[in-house]
C-alpha cells in the first residue's frame, strides 16, 4: 500500500534515467518523450553541460535566503529583461506562485489607483494554477469543484473575443487588469489571434489596465519565439514564467514592466526558497544552452514540420477535427474523448498527454530533432488511426 496522497491518475511506469529525448524505465524499456514533463524539460534529459553547471553550483551554495543579495538572481534578471523587454523580475518556485504574484501586482495597482475591490478579467477555459487565487482565475469548473468559496474579483469572458472584453471592462469600473494565456495549454492548445492580442494591448492602454500574459507553459521558446506574446509584436505589463525556465529544476518568475514596474516595495511580496542559487543557475544555463543551440528557431522549424506532417497524415480521417499549435506546442483534436490513447502510446514506447478530454497534446523537449520528430509521427499516427477504428 502506498502512503502517497491519491492526487494523480498515474500511468503504470516509473523511469530510472533519461538521455536527450528518451526515458528508460526500471525494466530497461526505452520511451520517446513527446511530453517533456509537461513542457518542463527544455533541454531533454541529462544534458551534460546542464548537469555539470548544477553539480558545480550544488558544490558551492544552495540557499542563503532573500535577506541577502543573491548574485545569481541579478544575472538571471538581466538575461530575462533583455529577452522579454520587461525590466523587473521576481523569482519564485512554480507557475502558480508566479501567477499569484501577478494577481497581487494587479490588486496592488488597483489600490494605488483608489479602487477598493479591484477585479481582473480572465478567459474561459483558462488554467492559471491550483492555489485558491489561481484556481479562481482558472476557467475549469471541474478543477474548482469542491473548493468553494472561490476567491472573488475575477470576471470571465470568452477567449479571442474583443467585444466581450471591452464590454466587461466598460461595465465594471473596478477592472484593473486582464490575465490570459497567449496559448491555452490545459484548455486544449488554443492560440490567441495575434491581432486580438495587439488590439487588446491598445484597449488596455486606453483604460490604463494591466495586460498580464501567463507564459508558464507557452514561454521559453516553446512556440518558436522566446515568448508567445512576441508573435503579436507587443509588450505586456506582466509576464509569468515557470515550467521550461529551469529545465526540470523548480523555478518561476514574474516579470513586470510598463504600468506594473516599480509597484512592489520591500514587504509587499516574498518567497523563502524563491531565487535560490541552484534554481537561478538552472535557469541561466537553460537560456545559455538554448541560445548556443539556437533552440528557439529550431523549435519553430521542427514544430512547423510536425504540424504539417500530422495534418497531411490524418487529413482523411473525419474524426480528426484539427491539428493546431505553434512551434513545439501542438494539439490534435479528435471528435471524441481519447484519454485511452495515453496508455496505448505508453505501451508503444511513446509519452504523450491528452487535455480537454479530446486533444492529444504534444510538448516535446526543444532539443527534439528530425529523427525524433519522424519517430513521433511513425508511432502516433497508427495509434490514432487504430483508436478511431474502435
Amino acid at each position: 500500500m502506498s502512503h502517497l496522497m491519491n492526487t494523480y491518475n498515474r500511468q503504470p511506469v516509473a523511469f530510472t534515467h533519461g538521455r536527450g529525448c528518451y526515458l528508460t524505465d526500471g525494466e530497461g524499456r526505452v520511451y520517446l518523450d513527446a511530453l517533456a514533463g509537461i513542457a518542463v524539460n527544455t533541454l531533454g534529459h541529462a544534458h551534460p553541460e546542464f548537469v555539470a553547471a548544477l553539480t558545480e553550483q550544488a558544490g558551492k551554495l544552495l540557499h542563503v535566503s532573500n535577506v541577502y543579495r543573491v548574485a545569481e538572481q541579478e544575472t538571471l534578471a538581466d538575461l530575462l529583461a533583455a529577452r522579454s523587454g520587461l525590466p523587473e523580475a521576481f523569482f519564485c518556485n512554480s507557475g502558480c506562485e508566479a501567477n499569484e504574484a501577478a494577481i497581487k501586482l494587479a490588486r496592488f495597482y488597483g489600490h494605488r489607483r483608489g479602487i477598493g475591490n479591484p477585479a481582473i478579467i480572465v478567459m474561459e477555459d483558462a488554467f492559471h494554477g491550483r492555489t485558491l487565487a489561481t484556481l479562481s482565475a482558472t476557467g475549469n469548473a471541474k478543477v474548482q469543484d469542491g473548493f468553494e468559496p472561490l476567491v472573488p474579483g475575477f470576471i470571465r469572458v470568452p477567449y479571442n473575443d474583443l467585444e466581450a472584453f471591452s464590454s466587461a471592462a466598460r461595465d465594471n469600473p473596478d477592472v484593473v487588469a486582464v490575465m490570459l494565456e497567449a496559448v491555452q495549454g490545459e484548455g486544449g492548445v488554443h492560440m490567441l489571434d495575434p491581432f486580438y492580442l495587439a488590439e487588446l494591448r491598445r484597449r488596455c492602454d486606453e483604460r490604463a489596465l494591466l495586460l498580464i500574459c501567463d507564459e508558464v507553459q507557452c514561454g521559453m521558446g516553446r512556440t518558436g519565439k522566446w515568448f508567445a506574446y512576441q508573435h503579436a509584436g507587443i509588450f505586456p505589463d506582466v509576464v509569468t514564467l515557470a515550467k521550461g525556465l529551469g529545465s526540470g529544476i523548480p523555478v518561476g518568475a514574474c516579470l513586470a514592466g510598463g504600468r506594473a514596474a516599480g509597484l512592489f516595495c520591500p514587504g509587499n511580496h516574498g518567497s523563502t526558497f524563491g531565487g535560490n542559487p541552484l534554481a537561478m543557475t538552472a535557469a541561466r544555463k537553460t537560456i545559455e544552452l538554448m541560445e548556443s543551440g539556437d533552440l528557439v528557431t529550431h523549435a519553430a522549424r521542427i514544430g512547423a514540420w510536425l504540424k504539417e506532417t500530422f495534418a497531411f497524415a490524418l487529413k482523411s480521417l473525419p474524426d480528426v477535427l484539427e491539428v493546431r499549435g505553434q512551434g513545439l506546442m501542438l494539439g490534435i483534436e479528435l471528435a471524441r474523448p481519447c484519454g485511452a490513447l495515453v496508455g496505448q502510446a505508453l505501451a508503444a514506447g511513446l509519452l504523450i498527454n491528452v487535455t480537454h478530454e479530446r486533444v492529444i497534446r504534444l510538448l516535446p523537449p526543444l532539443v527534439f530533432g528530425e529523427r525524433e520528430a519522424k519517430e513521433l509521427v511513425e508511432k502516433l499516427v497508427p495509434l490514432i488511426k487504430d483508436f478511431l477504428k474502435e
